[in-house]
């Protein structure tokens, strides 16, 4: 595991996490935005959609980002204005519509996303 931990918050891995990082901003901006999204992309309840998502984005930016962690802050902030920004699109987007309970399962996915990489962080200070 450690060794896993050790290659992953390599400095030559960082390009890695950004170009991932960018991909799954396209892709989730793609499905968020487009008219009638593929239901095989989808879990079936949109706010899981949301949580999964923006745990995903949470945990892929702490990598993107390392080794600056303590930067979540800002971190959480970006992510929750660019949900933010998808709902205001959404809002002149038919058949979309703004939903706040859709930001709030955006911010749980991130959080979600923080804890998951909170063990490995740890572990990846120590070496």
């Amino acid at each position: 595991m450690h060794a896993l931990i050790r290659y992953a918050t390599a400095p030559e891995q960082r390009r890695l996490w950004r170009v991932l990082l960018g991909l799954l901003l396209i892709a989730i901006t793609w499905l968020a935005l487009v008219p009638n999204p593929p239901q095989s992309l989808s879990t079936g309840w949109d706010k899981t959609n949301h949580l999964l998502a923006f745990g995903s984005l949470a945990f892929t930016s702490v990598w993107a980002c390392w080794p600056q962690p303590r930067q979540w802050g800002r971190l959480v902030g970006a992510l929750l204005a660019y949900g933010i920004g998808i709902e205001i699109a959404q809002s002149f987007l038919p058949p979309r519509s703004a939903e706040a309970a859709d930001v709030l399962a955006d911010g749980l996915g991130i959080a979600l996303g923080l804890l998951a990489a909170w063990p490995i962080v740890s572990v990846a200070r120590r070496r």
